[in-house]
């Protein structure tokens, strides 16, 4: 995958368990859009996450809030970051939205957009040897990041498995 637009979700996630590093070397080019850095910069964010965004590496690029559709009854759900994202995903042709919440990846499926969250950048990092997914994994239990442990059970398996 080439080009890539990332909500705050799995932008945040990934600075807390100190993963975020993974993404230029998963992907070619990550984007945001400007609710998304406002999200991540807001005081009620994470303070390793305000700090992080605050020196945003050059491979992060912030664009404008592409133009969106109020009416549209599919994102009535979603807060400004996610609508702003699945907009600008559509508007530039992403390859992938990364994107966790569950209204906004229906949305985005929705549009037609391929859509990954934190734990399939996890997966994708692990399989490509960038990081340990279960250590990684262990820090992401230690946050607020909600998931059916099932899930994580299964990609833990299923690395397992692959060794």
């Amino acid at each position: 995958m080439r080009l890539v637009v990332a909500d705050t979700g799995p932008i945040n996630y990934l600075v807390l368990v100190d993963a975020v590093d993974t993404l230029p070397k998963l992907f070619d080019e990550i984007v945001v859009p400007v609710a998304v850095y406002d999200e991540l910069t807001h005081a009620e964010a994470p303070a390793v996450v305000r700090a992080w965004i605050a020196q945003a590496p050059a491979w992060l690029k912030i664009r404008p809030n592409p133009d969106q559709n109020a009416d549209d009854p599919g994102e009535t759900a979603l807060d400004e970051g996610e609508r702003a994202a699945i907009a600008l995903a559509a508007a530039i042709g992403a390859d992938l939205i990364l994107i966790d919440d569950r209204a906004g990846v229906a949305e985005a499926r929705r549009r037609g957009l391929t859509v990954t969250g934190t734990l399939g950048v996890l997966d994708l990092a692990a399989r490509r040897g960038l990081l340990d997914l279960a250590v990684t994994l262990a820090r992401l239990k230690r946050t607020n990041f909600r998931y059916r442990p099932e899930i994580m059970d299964a990609l833990l398996a299923q690395h397992r498995d692959r060794k």
